[in-house]
């Protein structure tokens, strides 16, 4: 073929890849300076200088760690957002709901945080699909003034369209609606879905992690969050997105188990000010909410809502886990369906058990995402070295994302363990101190465990060398995935 080739073109030829070549230099070293991790920054940098025209596109897609385009809208709407965020506080202070006494070893979750635990809070734990979208649904019909929706994954099925007829009656009896989702992992939801709903006068808006020239073809920043309020006076959080596959529907999965979390009480307002931000974001306005805090009749749970994302100043995920797992006394249970932690959680992990901690870990057998399931192979051998537990859940796929640490602390949420929910996902997590709420999610894992089977080293050392070497790859791949 390049016999055919003239002289010039040749040349033209060796120029470009020349410049590819030195395209792809100039972005590992971008990835050196820029990365948030080492690993990162030395998978990225072999893998652009030694397969430029491959690695270049994938950089310009998946390299970057840092939301500029959500900062700087963050900071330009600081002054509105602040306003709103100072005066929630204030009322809330005024009304007696954040509390004043919290443990010395929460005092890093509030800076995280950046608010203090509230209480008067009634707190209800929702196992699977059913009762999370029994609850939901219940809630939404008994709206009256406005209804915040936001999901990461919604499917135009059985389950989105019963949302969708809900929301539409809602609308119908003037409720104000504000509908947010991800246009990456709702890609496959049709336009006449959102069209239907903005006919209604619902508001609705993609997230727009793409919007900004800077931002045209990235797809890292994503909004993983699961939302819904209702009023300002009660929000849903949890691990559970709008699809039939999380109702247990799916013939390659079967039974979904998932664990979602409503709330009552003064800590709704702290998930109003997340999905705030995020709404401004995808639409430049602020919209006009309910404020005023109230207890939850027969409610004495305190609560700290931890929003995180690429957008933080500090990588908030990654150091809530780690703080969760330092603390931890006598047991640290925590189930996550992707466990590809960094050197950093993992080193936490292995001392925590060393020093006489139950830590066990729930992840599930089924795999959906082929790399991040081959990778949790990989730290079998770690785990088992140190006392580590680590259980494949057995009856169907295991979504949820639930942590015990000893009698005092348990979170619901949509944070994995892994590099993308620590750098990369914008999340959000419930966190109680609640003696009753966490012996509750104890009894649900204890429940969990008698569907599970314990693996060990051998899990990964008798497979098929094929199936190691994926494994290894997928590891080298974690920083990155």
């Amino acid at each position: 073929m390049f016999s055919e080739l003239s002289h010039v073109e040749l040349s033209l030829i060796a120029l470009a890849l020349l410049a590819l070549e030195l395209f792809g230099f100039l972005c590992a070293a971008h990835a050196v300076l820029r990365a948030r991790t080492s690993q990162g920054a030395i998978a990225w940098g072999l893998f652009l200088i030694t397969l430029p025209h491959i690695a270049v596109p994938f950089y310009l897609v998946l390299g970057r760690s840092r939301f500029q385009g959500y900062i700087t809208a963050r900071r330009e709407g600081d002054h509105q957002l602040d306003k709103i965020v100072d005066a929630a506080g204030q009322k809330a202070l005024e009304a007696g709901l954040l509390k004043t006494s919290a443990h010395p070893q929460h005092a890093a979750l509030e800076a995280l945080a950046m608010m203090r635990f509230s209480h008067g809070n009634k707190l209800g734990l929702l196992v699977d699909g059913d009762a999370t979208f029994s609850a939901i649904f219940a809630a939404i019909d008994e709206a009256r003034e406005y209804l915040i929706i936001q999901f990461f994954i919604v499917h135009d099925d059985q389950l989105g369209r019963a949302l969708k007829d809900r929301l539409l009656a809602a609308a119908k009896r003037g409720v104000k609606i504000f509908f947010l989702y991800d246009e990456i992992g709702s890609h496959s939801l049709p336009k006449e879905y959102t069209r239907q709903l903005a006919a209604a006068g619902i508001d609705v808006r993609p997230f727009h992690s793409t919007r900004g020239w800077t931002n045209r073809f990235q797809l890292n920043f994503r909004n993983h969050r699961k939302i819904v309020i209702v009023d300002g006076k009660k929000a849903y959080v949890g691990g559970l997105n709008v699809g039939d596959e999380y109702m247990g529907r799916s013939k390659k999965f079967g039974h979904w188990r998932d664990t979602h979390l409503e709330i009552n009480g003064p800590a709704v307002h702290a998930v109003q000010l997340a999905f705030l931000e995020d709404w401004h974001w995808a639409s430049g306005s602020v919209p006009t909410l309910d404020w005023n805090p109230r207890a939850a009749h027969d409610g004495n749970s305190s609560v700290l809502v931890l929003p995180s994302g690429p957008a933080d100043d500090l990588e908030t995920c990654g150091l809530f886990f780690m703080h969760a797992i330092t603390i931890a006394r006598s047991r640290l249970w925590i189930a996550s369906p992707y466990f590809v932690p960094d050197i950093h959680v993992l080193s936490a992990l292995q001392l925590a058990a060393l020093r006489g901690v139950d830590v066990r870990v729930i992840l599930p057998r089924k795999p959906d995402h082929l790399l991040v399931y081959l990778s949790s192979f990989s730290f079998l051998g770690d785990a088992e070295r140190t006392g580590m537990k680590v259980y494949r859940y057995q009856d169907g796929f295991m979504h949820q994302k639930t942590m015990v640490v000893d009698d005092c602390l348990a979170s619901v949420g949509t944070a994995n363990l892994d590099n993308r929910s620590f750098r990369l996902n914008f999340e959000i997590t419930a966190i109680t101190d609640d003696p009753a709420f966490v012996g509750e999610l104890a009894e649900m894992f204890e429940h969990d465990f008698t569907r599970c089977e314990q693996v060990g080293s051998e899990d990964f050392t008798d497979r098929s060398i094929w199936f190691k070497l994926g494994v290894r790859l997928s590891r080298l791949m974690s920083p990155i995935q």
